[in-house]
């Protein structure tokens, strides 16, 4: 069974879904080149003659494999078609779509390529026979919709017959999730793996695969009961049995499901639509835990079982019902650690590995996009989310270094990773680009941990994000609003403040600090036509003004603003409060993160039509940013004009500025004027071979503060860019803005970025 690819309500027409499927270039997957493919030298290095290079290589060194070909990152999803779906045995070709979306999920969630190939055979060694030589061409081999008995079969002479991990989802990849859950469950009922009744209902590939699992996890054989359509499979019964029953039938006097259940402290269903009953449910123990996981209509609804009893525990492989058991939630991530230690195999340390990761996660405050995906009612650990959901963007960094780990301390992986941390670091890279360009600033602050002022902390996210910049190590984390309002504000989110180490929380109007912050800002100001009582009344009433003077008089390290007020209007705040660092002036600059490439854009907040003189600046101060993120600046002075062709004012500007920037002998490289495409793209730059870049550019001054602007905005929106920013940089304190409405991920960046004093 696999509840990632269940049907239930949809929100679609058939024909609906035919057009998805058929628009465009038919299928859902495509082959893309990772090298250049622009010239006769690529094609040369690609295939013949540069290609015997690594074949040589190969041949000589198998193990080199991974580092020249694909094999390290690719898995072959694998099926005959005889268990699809709900469908049942509809044959291989018939399964293809089915596969292809396999391939998808592993791409979409955990970075894996992989390849589909469906085997047109219903007998279990041609099918092995068909599998068994394609090892070297994979990483791993996932195994789908196959029935059962021939799944066991297939899986376990793969795995005795090849050296990569060969995988069956219906089995492992459900009994994983479930698992996870199951630990929760016991967790909050109070119960012990080794006295706890378990029943499961069906004896497929899923059901023997969660018996397997959950016994190897510490359940006492004599507990786990297993059933089928004939009954109880109990020692000593003869019809229906095989092999893989047999090894899981038990001494009782249950014949019947309804029998097993009386008593029983838990039931996993993998069996058919209304298999449970009301009167199954109502004879089990107190606190009874029940995963409903028939595909696509459960055993018993949670309103039937909410009807019967209001102590209950339930899961289901259905999205719109609480704890979905889905087992994306498992198998990228499964195969991601596998492959990344180059394992052999995947074996049963690293399936409880991660359950337990699985389970452990959900336990913990999650973040803004889990909260997202439930219509914005944030989840909270408890007996409706004891599984975590399959878009929670931690799950890319947990899963596979909880499976990597048990890969090597059982012996199994190939190359074993030393440095776990920066693993996990490349992880979020993986699926969030942010991740991985902010990576060296994280690890730069927890080095060297700051006291961040988060001036609007009476905002749940705010306060999200505080915790979070505690929890990462990044330092102490400053809440600016009234404790009554703070404190109830975290209670509601579920968040313990009070007994959170690391946050303090500052009452502006009965702060001890608030007459010296009233004075230095009356002092800056007073010649600007504001009163004492008006400065007072700032510091007192605004938090803004309040976190800026903590920073200015050194009571806080640096500042996070934004989320309830306009970008400007906080700036104007701050502004009133902290100067420009003397020699530099104050822009915006922004990251942008496209295709495997860093660039910055200045300037994208501050300066709306720069002279000359502002843009030779403006590049000073945004390639000193580059610096301080670990990039050696390449400035392009950006025009619509490429060195004199068309000519025109805001061209003129930025030639001089180029002749600026000369006159002050900078110690970066730069040049201009020239349009987008020249200074992005090495053979459009090519064409220029007085060109001072020495490659494509990583810094890009606009010639105004409108094209910043819309340049960066379409690239997010069009271009499936991701933009961080806009940083404000020269300040003579570090302060940060996050945009309207942040979510706590975004003001944690920001927080780091402000601590790291990423503007100078």
């Amino acid at each position: 069974m696999d509840t990632a690819k269940r049907r239930s309500r949809p929100t679609f027409t058939d024909q609906e879904a035919l057009q998805f499927h058929a628009q465009g270039r038919p299928g859902k997957l495509e082959v893309v080149p990772t090298k250049p493919m622009a010239t006769q030298r690529d094609l040369s290095l690609a295939y013949s003659p540069g290609v015997a290079v690594p074949v040589k290589a190969i041949h000589e060194d198998p193990s080199v494999a991974y580092d020249y070909t694909t094999k390290g990152n690719l898995v072959a999803v694998i099926s005959n078609g005889t268990a699809i779906l709900g469908l049942g045995n509809l044959g291989a070709l018939a399964s293809k779509p089915v596969m292809e979306g396999k391939s998808v999920l592993f791409k979409r969630f955990a970075d894996v390529d992989s390849i589909d190939l469906e085997v047109d055979t219903e007998d279990p060694e041609a099918f092995i026979n068909a599998v068994r030589y394609l090892g070297p061409s994979f990483g791993g081999i996932n195994l789908e919709d196959i029935k059962a008995p021939d799944c066991f079969i297939i899986e376990e002479r793969l795995r005795e017959l090849m050296d990569i991990p060969v995988f069956h989802d219906d089995q492992h990849g459900t009994a994983i999730i479930a698992a996870a859950g199951l630990i929760n469950a016991l967790h909050l009922t109070g119960r012990d793996v080794k006295t706890t009744r378990l029943v499961i209902n069906g004896a497929g590939s899923a059901g023997i695969a969660c018996a397997e699992l959950i016994k190897a996890m510490g359940f006492a054989p004599n507990n786990v009961i297993l059933c089928d359509t004939k009954g109880v499979v109990y020692k000593g019964r003869e019809e229906g049995m095989n092999q893989w029953k047999s090894a899981h039938a038990v001494e009782t006097k249950a014949r019947t499901l309804a029998e097993a259940l009386d008593g029983a402290d838990v039931v996993f269903g993998l069996s058919a639509k209304g298999a449970l009953t009301p009167e199954m449910i109502a004879s089990m123990a107190p606190n009874p835990i029940i995963f409903a996981m028939a595909n696509p209509d459960p055993e018993i609804l949670p309103e039937e079982v909410a009807a019967i009893r209001d102590d209950a525990i339930m899961a289901t492989g259905r999205s719109d019902y609480p704890n979905q058991v889905n087992n994306v939630l498992g198998f990228p991530y499964i195969f991601r650690g596998a492959l990344d230690v180059q394992a052999t195999t995947i074996n049963m340390e690293m399936k409880i590995a991660a359950a337990r990761a699985l389970a452990e996660l959900a336990r913990e405050d999650v973040p803004d996009e889990v909260a997202a995906a439930y219509q914005g009612a944030r989840p909270r650990f408890g007996r409706d989310y004891i599984i975590p959901v399959p878009f929670d963007p931690r799950l890319i960094h947990v899963v596979p270094v909880a499976v990597a780990k048990a890969a090597m301390e059982t012996g199994v992986a190939r190359r074993p990773i030393v440095d776990m941390r920066g693993y996990k670091a490349q992880l979020s890279a993986r699926r969030d680009p942010v991740a991985g360009t902010l990576n060296r600033v994280f690890e730069r602050v927890r080095r060297f941990p700051k006291r961040v002022v988060f001036a609007e902390g009476e905002e749940e996210q705010v306060i999200r994000a505080a915790v979070s910049f505690v929890n990462q190590g990044l330092g102490t984390a400053i809440l600016v609003g009234r404790e009554e309002r703070v404190y109830e504000t975290a209670r509601l989110a579920g968040i313990d403040l009070e007994a959170k180490e690391g946050i303090e929380v500052h009452n502006a109007r009965l702060s001890h600090r608030n007459a010296a912050y009233a004075q230095f800002l009356y002092e800056r100001l007073q010649r600007k036509g504001y009163l004492f009582r008006d400065c007072q009344r700032l510091i007192n009433q605004d938090r803004n003004h309040f976190a800026a003077a903590m920073v200015a008089l050194g009571d806080a390290d640096a500042m996070v603003t934004g989320t309830t007020r306009n970008y400007s209007i906080a700036l104007e705040d701050v502004r009133r409060v902290i100067d420009e660092k003397p020699g530099h002036r104050v822009i915006g600059v922004s990251i942008v993160l496209a295709r495997g490439r860093t660039v910055l854009v200045a300037d994208t907040a501050i300066t709306e039509m720069p002279s000359a003189q502002d843009l030779a600046e403006i590049a000073v101060e945004a390639a000193g940013v580059a610096r301080r993120l670990g990039y050696e600046p390449r400035v392009a002075m950006l025009a619509f004009s490429t060195f004199g062709h068309p000519t025109g004012e805001r061209s003129e500007r930025v030639q001089e500025a180029v002749r600026i920037l000369d006159s002050r002998r900078c110690d970066f490289e730069y040049d201009g004027e020239m349009a987008a495409d020249v200074a992005l793209n090495r053979d459009l730059m090519s064409v220029y071979p007085f060109c001072r870049l020495t490659g494509p550019a990583n810094v890009l001054v606009m010639p105004a503060f409108h094209s910043a602007s819309i340049a960066t905005k379409m690239l997010q929106e069009l271009g499936g860019s991701t933009v961080i920013g806009p940083l404000i940089v020269g300040l003579d304190k570090p302060v940060q803005i996050v945009s309207l409405g942040a979510k706590d991920t975004d003001i944690v960046n920001m927080a780091a970025l402000a601590a790291f004093n990423v503007g100078g």
